[in-house]
């Protein structure tokens, strides 16, 4: 299973924490990291989006749907990210549209086994992909961009 963690692209400050729209620096980081990930995601991805309006529109620059989950929303925590994501049995790949310091939580937590600090730039992904090996799943990291990179 592939998992890919799209941190929002860079909002407003100044307002309720739900209700931060992109700036226009984010609207267009939005826009290109879409654009890259619209040509490597597979047709069949699953896409789970944070309510927050900053993920929301972020994720609008994708031309796919995507389903709003409540768990995770700002303040969710990594175990919460990995069950809506169906980690690591689901079939299919999943494309979380989120927010630091869970998404940065999630990658550090599979990348390293333990729960430690993993900064995402804002419009930034960490693609990684779960392989079944014995005596337990190995984590492989696929892709990690910024925006800005792009």
């Amino acid at each position: 299973m592939d998992l890919i963690l799209w941190r929002h692209a860079e909002a407003e400050d100044g307002m309720a924490d739900l209700a931060r729209p992109l700036t226009d620096k984010g609207k267009k980081q939005a826009a290109a990291m879409a654009a890259w990930l619209d040509k490597h995601l597979p047709g069949d991805t699953r896409i789970l989006v944070s309510p927050a309006v900053r993920a929301q529109q972020t994720a609008a620059a994708l031309p796919r749907r995507g389903e709003t989950v409540a768990a995770i929303a700002p303040g969710a925590d990594a175990a919460a990210v990995l069950a809506a994501a169906d980690w690591p049995d689901g079939k299919e790949t999943v494309l979380i549209v989120g927010h630091q310091p869970t998404l940065g939580a999630v990658a550090a937590f599979l990348l390293c086994g333990q729960a430690q600090d993993f900064a995402i730039k804002k419009g930034g992904v960490v693609w990684l992909a779960g392989r079944r090996r014995e005596p337990g799943p190995a984590v492989v990291l696929k892709a990690a961009l910024t925006a800005d990179f792009l």
